[in-house]
């Protein structure tokens, strides 16, 4: 396929309710799009999942405009690449911003899976028609809404509950959560709010029986966690130190993981994704998905990724309700009584975009053609 253009666009989307961790607060996300088109006029749509600060990695909003306008798409417009497969080669010179990549990435496989009339889920390799979906809860004001919204969610039939940790909310409020809700799959996420320092309370939180505590100590590390390992009983999950399929073949040989949580942007897309699945698969270590605060388009887009075989727990892939008053795609997603998302059967992502909704939250465009 040749590629003619490449359209940026960055949108603002308020969300339904504040969405707190150990980096900070966020009520409005800022979200770039990316839309690419070939010479027959198909078209495919791709999300940049950075956040709004250069928090949770180096990568940002701002960065990402910056780097997909002047580098990354002038690396892929005008020309032939083979499969949808091989766009990170072609940006490959440009080092890390695996966000930004990988919002082209995906839209390129969106339009290679569009033009053959493949739902993208399958195209990609993925096994499984429906997916297991938990959900992501952020620090609350109080305890109490905490639980309240715990309660809600597991009415709505969620798998699986994550709750964000963080200094002075962390040990007394996983006991709350553990003694109201004793039988729940319940993990905790750190965000990288610790160091091993903290042993003696991770130790503690041993007791209250967790899925997993995932990213404890710092975001670029992978020895400290192999040393909290040894020491704690509960499963540590990697997510921030893993960008690549070697960084997950290193965790796993030091053992400082049982679990890893795979973003689809972190890793820079879904060639990347594929071969840290298969890392992980070949060696018994379970995935699941993790979530970025995305729109419709990465949240389809993150569907299709945990179809694959190893994704064997519940991910963050919830219900567009959950984040917007209304998505940008149609249908939005939606999750069944029981927990799951049906993978969809039309070509691509299986979701459109809903261009008019798009229009309205457009702040600012770029055409590179």
């Amino acid at each position: 396929m040749t590629i003619t253009a490449v359209e940026l666009r960055e949108i603002r989307l308020p969300l339904v309710h504040f969405f707190e961790t150990s980096f900070g607060r966020t009520t409005e996300r800022r979200i770039l799009l990316v839309r690419v088109t070939d010479k027959h006029g198909a078209e495919g749509w791709g999300e940049c999942t950075a956040g709004e600060g250069p928090f949770y990695c180096e990568e940002w909003t701002e960065t990402a405009w910056t780097t997909i306008k002047t580098f990354l798409a002038p690396m892929v417009v005008g020309k032939e690449i083979v499969s949808a497969a091989d766009t990170w080669e072609r940006m490959r010179a440009v080092r890390g911003n695996r966000m930004a990549k990988a919002a082209i990435e995906t839209a390129c496989w969106d339009l290679e899976a569009r033009a053959l009339g493949r739902p993208l889920w399958k195209h990609i390799g993925g096994v499984r028609g429906e997916i297991s979906s938990g959900v992501s809860l952020g620090v609350q004001n109080t305890p109490e809404e905490l639980i309240e919204k715990i309660e809600k969610e597991l009415a709505a039939g969620y798998q699986r509950i994550k709750i964000k940790i963080k200094p002075e909310w962390d040990l007394q409020i996983i006991a709350q959560v553990r003694d109201k809700f004793p039988d729940i799959r319940l993990m905790a996420d750190a965000n990288s709010a610790y160091t091993l320092a903290d042993v003696a309370l991770f130790k503690e939180m041993d007791q209250y029986n967790l899925m997993m505590i995932e990213q404890p100590l710092a975001h670029d590390d992978i020895f400290d966690h192999a040393e909290l390992q040894k020491q704690i009983v509960t499963s540590i999950c990697l997510d921030e130190s893993i960008h690549s399929s070697a960084d997950a073949r290193h965790a796993i040989q030091l053992d400082a993981t049982r679990i890893i949580n795979l973003k689809l942007g972190r890793v820079g897309g879904h060639a990347q994704a594929k071969k840290v699945e298969r890392v992980c698969r070949e060696n018994n270590i379970a995935v699941w998905g993790g979530g970025m605060l995305e729109s419709g388009i990465g949240r389809a887009h993150n569907i299709a990724m945990a179809t694959l075989e190893g994704f064997t727990l519940p991910g963050d892939v919830s219900a567009s309700a959950r984040y917007w008053q209304e998505d940008i795609i149609d249908p939005p997603v939606t999750v069944s009584t029981s927990g799951t998302i049906t993978a969809p059967g039309g070509p691509g992502i299986g979701f459109e975009a809903n261009l008019a909704r798009i229009d309205k939250l457009t702040v600012r465009k770029e055409m590179i053609s």
